[in-house]
């Protein structure tokens, strides 16, 4: 797996079994976006197994088990321009957690019918 410039394999690893079972073009534009932001991103959860507690309390399996989803921990103006750069780049998944604590983006490329573009947890 070619991490590129930007990430670690680390940075991907699901908390409950140590994977990091990444879509390697996943990684690829996720490098192309943090070189179009400009400024460092936060990996705040990669990969996830099916086993992690938070797949496994849904009905389906989520993004993060294929590989091709992320979150960034990032708030305020940086938020606003990493939302920017990802919409241009067409992302098929948006999700924007900005209240509270633990602000973060969620990024995907999983494409399945019946899903909002975008949303807000």
């Amino acid at each position: 797996m070619n991490w590129g410039k930007y990430f670690t394999e680390a940075e991907f690893r699901c908390s409950h079994c140590g994977e990091a079972k990444m879509d390697q073009a996943f990684i690829a534009r996720l490098n192309e976006l943090r070189e179009e932001c400009g400024f460092s991103l936060r990996v705040s959860s990669g990969y996830r197994c099916p086993d992690h507690p938070i797949e496994a309390k849904k009905a389906a399996s989520g993004a993060h088990t294929t590989g091709k989803a992320v979150d960034f921990a990032v708030d305020g103006k940086l938020a606003h321009e990493l939302l920017k750069h990802a919409m241009d780049m067409n992302f098929k998944g948006v999700g924007v957690q900005q209240k509270g604590t633990g602000r973060f983006i969620h990024l995907d490329d999983w494409n399945t019918s019946n899903r909002p573009t975008i949303w807000s947890y």
